[in-house]
């Protein structure tokens, strides 16, 4: 597995445990999906001024967001098939784990997480829909340990 990190945002300091996180979610999302690790994934953290000027040119939405998954559709010959982007507005997941009661990290490996299964074809548009995405995001974090007190 091969994956980036693209730190894009000076308000928030992006420690080597931070990316061993993200690494370390990244694999068990392909794990829990049955996927091999042979993947490339590029994970960018911004602020909620970029995020919310990419919601706006991409999704028609003109507001700051969480998180935002770029998955790549095109089918491309690349040795390491790429699954797509992630952009994270670490301001934002600082607001929700303050609000929610845990960690950046915490929040920061669910919002991963969260795009994860977003780049592999999953969404939230109905309840069932939502049931499944969620009941995947919650097993990575149950195998990984990781619960609101880190």
């Amino acid at each position: 597995m091969y994956y980036d990190i693209d730190n894009r945002q000076d308000k928030y300091k992006i420690t080597e445990e931070m990316e061993e996180l993200v690494e370390k979610v990244i694999r068990e999302a392909l794990n829990v999906e049955g996927k091999s690790k042979d993947y490339e994934v590029s994970v960018s953290f911004v602020d909620n001024n970029e995020i919310k000027t990419l919601n706006r040119d991409y999704r028609g939405v003109d507001n700051e967001t969480d998180v935002l998954s770029f998955p790549i559709e095109d089918e491309f010959d690349f040795s390491t098939p790429i699954l797509g982007d992630i952009i994270i507005s670490l301001e934002k997941a600082d607001e929700q784990a303050k609000e929610y009661g845990h960690t950046l990290e915490r929040e920061v490996a669910y919002l991963t997480a969260h795009s994860m299964f977003h780049l592999m074809g999953y969404d939230h548009m109905n309840d069932e829909e939502k049931n499944i995405m969620r009941n995947k995001e919650k097993q990575v974090m149950r195998n990984l340990k990781i619960f609101k007190n880190i």
